[in-house]
């Protein structure tokens, strides 16, 4: 990836060739995965680039007990509160907390001087969303219910308005997966590239209009598309150019980098993009040029955009703007990145600044935890708050970058490319003289030097909060992996609650959710892998539960006579709304994951619940195949004690260990 603009590159390289990198497990990442029966995903191009195994990745999840199939309905995306209008403190009051974790093949972290590690990384953490109360919206964000990709026709030499809106709504299928949007890929195809990157001896092939555009890089010098995803933007960080993706972290090689990162993000300064306009007065979609003197010779505007959290069209002034800041939250007078009129600013809802820390030590070669106390890989994202108190509809996006320092990362750039007679610092399959006739080769592809790895959840939704929680702490509490054995599931993983020890305190919300699908049955192609999903209950579903053991070391729930955890639970919130449930019938629910709500009619007398009774509906089966995949849960607030719980489907020899621990202080 890179820092500047037209000329210096930081170059980030691996050498050799590698199969797969990043996956992330909570939330649960695609790897371009949409519900395949087979352990292989059948459409590694679907929406992004993730350099990944093809076995890795989880399906999206289902609301029932059958699959989604066709009808996106069925889907079930997790729902999380967003955080409050709070001033953040060290305790996090009004805070909502996600816990993002992830699996890294090739290490990253420790201390260059005492505790070195045999690359360089960085893994950059950010997410996109869509106001769900605005029906214009160029995106759409959606999983799509069949595997396909997106199409895309490159423009003709001319183009008419009207012409280039049909070209866009022929590329649209609602039955497909969408992230970023059709003209920011549309733009991407049009723009030229960065010439001022370093491409080592890679030669990068030309667009329809005969010059390489910024979907050609050294990573993919094809041009390749996958789904709407800028190849540029994706290869590169911080990027120089506008783009839909908000920053949430940089974990970086050392922090002593942090202020770059920080300086460079689309977050808190802006970038300028080259704009022009059809004979109508509306912004097209794309220009080819890529700086302000061609910009402006050629008819375009230099236009200075900013990213932003949500727009506020409540404050049509610049000076109401402005007065509108408070503690939480800054507004700004700006020219939005995706602006239909750039001559008109808009009030916007800053973002925070870009997070960044050293990232978190782990083993090179090795899809395992992280050093120390032994746990996962993880980072708490405290989740955004939007002033409109609108629900928003988001995707998380995390990129693994990894290097050597076979050449200078900060001083390599388009004088050392392999042409007019400079010899690249790295080249393809090089061939190395170790005296007289004996020579050695390496196996190396430029186009994977300074390789960025990359994972992205399925859709997901961020919940405004109901009132009186302003300043409430809110704790997520999910399940991570799929249903099969260590092998089967590989580089994925098998069930486990996540975050499997949870510190929190009395006065804290944990909101209990998880989601899973019908159709992780890991069947063949299998690729470099074991077929199968072994496993309790009916083949290929995910299933889980929540019941209380005495001890971690314990493999039988204890009746409920002998239980605390839900007598010391209140609930707060139900995704239901009836939260004046017996502790009794909340156990019973957690047991049942969601496919019971109350023993009795007695207790749940409303007509909305009367399909969920004991006395009336049809008995659930004992490994919970009738029971929903996925369970939109509750959020509680417990009491002062420590709570041991277990899922008793996923606790075999073979699915072990299923379990989790709530310490309340």
């Amino acid at each position: 990836m890179t820092t500047t603009t037209k000329a210096t590159a930081l170059i980030l390289l691996l050498v050799g060739v590698v199969s797969g990198d990043l996956y992330m497990h909570n939330p649960r990442g695609s790897n371009n995965r949409l519900n395949e029966k087979s352990a292989n995903r059948a459409n590694a191009n679907r929406l992004f680039d993730s350099q990944n195994n093809d076995r890795g990745g989880y399906n999206v999840g289902d609301k029932t007990s059958e699959p989604a199939g066709d009808n996106a309905e069925n889907q079930y995306n997790m729902n999380y509160f967003q955080s409050g209008p709070f001033v953040f403190t060290a305790s996090g009051t009004g805070g909502s907390q996600l816990t993002l974790e992830w699996t890294n093949q090739h290490g990253c972290g420790g201390n260059e001087d005492s505790d070195p590690q045999k690359q360089n990384c960085n893994l950059v953490i950010q997410y996109m969303c869509e106001d769900t109360f605005d029906s214009s919206l160029k995106t759409q964000l959606r999983d799509g219910v069949n595997t396909q990709q997106m199409a895309y026709t490159p423009p003709p030499n001319t183009e008419t308005e009207e012409k280039a809106k049909s070209r866009k709504d022929e590329n649209l299928d609602p039955k497909k997966g969408l992230q970023e949007s059709w003209e920011s890929y549309d733009n991407c195809y049009i723009r030229e590239r960065n010439a001022g990157l370093f491409t080592a001896d890679q030669k990068l092939k030309k667009n329809n209009k005969g010059y390489s555009s910024a979907i050609h890089t050294r990573q993919n010098p094809n041009g390749n598309r996958r789904g709407y995803e800028c190849p540029e933007e994706r290869d590169y960080f911080p990027y120089w150019h506008p783009s839909q993706w908000k920053d949430i972290a940089v974990l970086a090689e050392n922090s002593s980098i942090c202020s770059h990162y920080k300086s460079k993000s689309f977050n808190t300064r802006s970038y300028h993009q080259c704009v022009e306009t059809w004979p109508s007065g509306n912004r097209k979609s794309s220009s080819r040029w890529n700086n302000e003197a061609e910009c402006t010779q050629n008819s375009g505007k230099w236009v200075e955009l900013s990213n932003y959290l949500e727009k506020a069209p409540a404050f049509t002034s610049e000076a109401f703007c402005l007065s509108a800041s408070s503690s939480s939250t800054r507004y700004m007078w700006s020219v939005p990145y995706d602006a239909d009129n750039v001559d008109k600013p808009e009030c916007l809802v800053a973002l925070p600044e870009l997070e960044c820390s050293a990232a978190p030590w782990s083993r090179s070669n090795h899809l395992g935890n992280g050093r120390g106390d032994g746990q996962p890989l993880t980072y708490t994202w405290t989740l955004p708050y939007f002033p409109s108190g609108h629900e928003h509809k988001c995707v998380l996006r995390m990129r693994y970058n990894i290097s050597t320092d076979d050449y200078d990362p900060y001083n390599t750039d388009l004088k050392h490319n392999n042409d007019n007679g400079v010899i690249s610092p790295v080249q393809d399959n090089i061939e190395l003289d170790i005296g007289g006739p004996v020579k050695l080769q390496m196996a190396l592809n430029t186009d994977q030097t300074g390789r960025v790895f990359q994972d992205r959840s399925h859709v997901f939704h961020l919940m405004p909060r109901p009132s009186g929680w302003e300043n409430e702490k809110i704790v997520n509490l999910n399940v991570r992996g799929k249903r099969g054995n260590i092998v089967q599931v590989y580089p994925a993983v098998e069930y486990d609650f996540t975050p499997n020890h949870l510190h929190i305190t009395a006065s804290d919300l944990v909101h209990i959710q998880w989601t899973g699908s019908n159709t992780h049955l890991n069947g063949n192609p299998a690729g470099d892998g074991q077929a199968g999903n072994d496993g309790e209950g009916k083949a290929g579903t995910d299933r889980l539960n929540m019941v209380q053991i005495g001890d971690l070391k314990d493999n039988f729930p204890l009746p409920y006579e002998q239980t605390t955890m839900w007598k010391n639970a209140d609930i707060v919130w139900i995704h239901h709304k009836k939260t004046d449930i017996s502790s009794k019938d909340l156990a019973l629910e957690m047991s049942a994951s969601g496919y019971y709500r109350c023993f009795k009619k007695s207790s749940c007398p409303e007509s909305e619940h009367k399909d969920y009774i004991v006395e009336t509906k049809t008995q659930l089966q004992k490994t919970l195949d009738n029971a929903p995949a996925s369970y939109p849960g509750a959020v509680l607030r417990f009491r002062s004690g420590t709570y041991h719980y277990m899922c008793t489907r996923n606790n075999n020899f073979t699915n072990r260990s299923n379990k989790g621990t709530i310490h309340v202080m």
